[in-house]
């Protein structure tokens, strides 16, 4: 009876941790189904994308790749580049997903967004199965569920409404990191930083689309495990 309890005190913990990721989602899935439509992708292509690929960034870009004609090859290898970077965060959550069963780590994994995992991390001390499939769960159903929403009806909505909803992406994983940065100096060290190695590699064109973005990841990621690394060695001092 006790564990019936917690497990629904972990799912309603969840409902309310996740519900910035499901008002942030809907509105940029519906930004990617008004897009898909707009260049001729059908209803069920579209909707199968946000089921199956369910990655935000790599949806967008391949729109873009379909749009200019490159090859399916080409927008495999591409969405692939550029989707590396989850497997950097499922190896940083690993620690934390110990004590869930491993037949649902798959599940989970797939779960896993840039969103997600920014909730997650900041909630580790929540981590338990009920708590990161909920989370996975209302984020998922708000893509798809926007997605289809957007294709269907994104048309009527008006073109400065159309125009604001695709940079609803980036807004909404500013609102998730800004209050973590407001309660760690290293976070907000370590953000500014990053931004400043990609716009770096960005503008002196070292890499081509994707590469530079998986190329500051990297970089952005040695430096925080150093950097946090040392922080911590000098408290134990």
């Amino acid at each position: 009876m006790q564990r019936t309890k917690n497990t629904k005190d972990k799912i309603k913990e969840a409902m309310i941790t996740g519900l910035p990721i499901v008002i942030g989602y809907f509105p940029i899935a519906m930004a990617f189904g008004l897009l898909s439509k707009n260049i001729s992708i059908s209803f069920r292509d579209t909707s199968l994308l946000s089921m199956m690929v369910y990655a935000g960034a790599s949806q967008f870009m391949a729109l873009d790749l379909i749009g200019a004609g490159v090859t399916a090859a080409n927008i495999i290898l591409a969405t692939f580049l550029l989707n590396l970077r989850h497997m950097m965060m499922s190896a940083s959550l690993a620690v934390e997903f110990k004590n869930i069963p491993r037949k649902f780590l798959p599940i989970v994994a797939f779960g896993i967004t840039d969103e997600t995992f920014s909730v997650i991390s900041f909630n580790k001390e929540k981590v338990t199965l009920p708590f990161v499939l909920m989370i996975n769960i209302l984020a998922y159903c708000s893509w798809v569920l926007g997605t289809m929403v957007g294709y269907a009806v994104g048309e009527i909505l008006p073109v400065t409404l159309q125009s604001s909803l695709s940079i609803g992406l980036y807004a909404m994983f500013a609102a998730l990191l800004f209050p973590e940065m407001k309660k760690s100096k290293n976070i907000l060290f370590l953000s500014i930083i990053s931004a400043l190695i990609y716009i770096m590699i960005f503008y002196l064109n070292i890499f081509t689309s994707g590469w530079d973005i998986i190329f500051g990841i990297i970089l952005s990621s040695i430096l925080g495990v150093a950097f946090f690394s040392k922080s911590n060695e000098e408290r134990e001092n």
